[in-house]
């Protein structure tokens, strides 16, 4: 897994040197050490094209209507015309500066000093100018978490996630994905068609995430609609959140009361000694990376596959094909578009643009990975900034970037003949500032007989793993002085690398029993309802 600090693999292709501007230089390093701003030198003083405003009597361009989530790229190349920062419409009455600008972006993800995360420096929303209501605010407002933090607190609860994945077992999670998407195309796959997004990539997360967290379904069916109203940026985001926290505090009390192998009861034992309320908002930090982005990745990563002639002459390419078209998602449509909201501690001018202290800095990711100065060619960069950059990189992009090889992998295994069911053109975008998210993804395919009776007993064999703490294992550290799994109380193996070969079942408890004949079935009642 990744450390606190560590930033997306780059590949660098020139003299890391060379600025962005220079054709012949491939992406900056975003592991590197900060640029200075003044570095650039200032336009003029006055410069329409460069000012980072609006002329008086313009509209601010708008980031959350369908018109932009048709077609982002053409309101990023008019943002352009403004420089390396624009100024732009949020949601209605929010206005923010949007870096659009590659090495600016990278200047501010990794200048901590100059900018802070935390919302409590937005003055317009502490003088009441924005109110809580508007329907970014859940997105934005401040929250005890790594996301939200900075310096010594950020460390500290930041070291909470990383250990916490850091226990992951990457072998049992590819499985239980694998047997997750088994299950999930044995529903939809005697039809020979289905809508992916709905059917496959929402609900593939969810099943990772009920394992994962040791959340019963009836739980994560909530969080998953409260997330889904957050991300759409809708009227209802205020509600959407109360329940998002109403929810996550049931789970934190039942973990509490019964913990297990799993990430809840871990963040919980962690010697951060975190709150119930910092336990929540760590959770929401990991949920809400886990499932909207992450179906989004899945779902753009398999249009790409399926209307891209580079990819759809070639779906059994295995693996290397599916890496190279998520590394093209997560550089021309990553599936968190803009994001990494940011506060000048002071007045500060970036690039020629004055950025008042306390006033909302977005970073457009899609915007800055599609910076026309960066090479064309990306092929094998992983220098993007879709997991971010600086102190604040996902600790989890490589357990998100697992499940959605896995996810993808599997479905055109299983599925070699899918094909979209309506032209690429035809497809509508979600509207909303934050996501790039598909409306839906229709498919068509030949039926194919379900693995019922074998997906079934697979994923009753994961609900016992589960028990068992087949998806998590105890550090090298803790191994050498603990003999058991921390709140589960149950012995690991020895070596994550052993998970790879399936070990002996051993005989069921009664407890184990009725745990599992529980999980099932309520996960059954779940997906009937949906």
């Amino acid at each position: 897994m990744t450390s606190p600090t560590r930033d997306s693999d780059p590949t660098p292709t020139a003299d890391p040197a060379a600025g962005p501007s220079d054709p012949a230089a491939g992406p900056a390093d975003p592991a590197a050490g900060p640029a200075d701003p003044a570095a650039d030198p200032a336009p003029p003083p006055g410069c329409p094209a460069h000012s980072g405003q609006a002329p008086a009597g313009h509209r601010l361009e708008s980031l959350h209507s369908p018109e932009f989530a048709a077609d982002p790229a053409a309101t990023y190349a008019r943002l352009r015309e403004y420089g390396r920062i624009a100024p732009v419409e949020l949601a209605p009455g929010v206005p923010v500066s949007l870096v659009t600008s590659y090495q600016t972006a990278l200047d501010i993800l990794r200048g901590p000093e100059t900018f802070s995360k935390d919302a409590r420096h937005w003055q317009a929303l502490a003088d009441g100018t924005i109110p809580m209501d508007n329907p970014v605010v859940p997105m934005m407002m401040y929250r005890p978490n790594a996301l939200c933090s900075d310096g010594e607190e950020h460390h500290r609860l930041r070291s909470a996630i990383s250990d916490t994945l850091d226990r992951l077992d990457i072998h049992a999670l590819r499985r239980y994905v694998e047997r997750s998407a088994d299950f999930l195309i044995d529903l939809f796959g005697p039809r020979g068609e289905a809508d992916l997004l709905k059917e496959y990539s929402a609900r593939l997360p969810l099943l990772v995430f009920n394992q994962l967290f040791g959340c019963p379904p009836e739980l994560s069916d909530k969080l998953v609609r409260a997330l889904s109203a957050l991300f759409d940026v809708t009227e209802d985001s205020e509600q959407a959140n109360a329940l998002l926290a109403e929810t996550l505090f049931q789970l934190v009390a039942l973990k509490r009361q019964e913990p297990g192998p799993d990430m809840t009861s871990w963040l919980i034992a962690h010697p951060a000694e975190l709150t119930d309320e910092e336990l929540i908002h760590q959770i929401v930090v990991l949920v809400g990376a886990g499932t909207q982005p992450q179906q989004n990745l899945i779902c753009n990563g398999l249009l790409l596959l399926l209307s891209d002639e580079r990819f759809r002459g070639d779906l059994a390419g295995g693996t290397m094909l599916i890496e190279d078209a998520l590394n093209e998602v997560l550089w021309k449509d990553p599936p968190l578009a803009n994001f990494c909201v940011h506060y000048p501690r002071h007045d500060v001018t970036v690039d020629g643009h004055r950025l008042p202290k306390g006033d909302p800095v977005v970073i457009s990711l899609a915007a800055a990975n599609n910076d026309p100065y960066l090479l064309s060619n990306r092929r094998g960069n992983r220098a993007h900034l879709a997991w971010s950059a600086g102190p604040h990189t996902c600790p989890a992009k490589d357990p998100a970037q697992l499940i959605a090889s896995v996810a993808i992998e599997k479905l055109l295994d299983r599925l070699p003949d899918l094909e979209l069911a309506v032209p690429a053109e035809a497809l509508e975008w979600r509207p909303g500032p934050f996501h790039r998210a598909l409306a839906a993804l229709p498919v068509r395919f030949p039926r194919t007989a379900a693995k019922s009776d074998e997906a079934l007993a697979e994923m009753a064999a994961a609900a016992t793993a589960a028990i068992s703490g087949a998806v998590g294992r105890t550090p090298p550290a803790a191994r050498a002085d603990a003999p058991d799994d921390g709140p589960g109380g149950t012995a690991p193996s020895a070596d994550p690398a052993s998970a790879t070969t399936e070990p002996e079942p051993e005989a069921e408890s009664g407890a184990e029993h009725e745990a599992r004949r529980r999980w099932w079935k309520s996960l059954a009642q779940w997906w009937r309802r949906g």
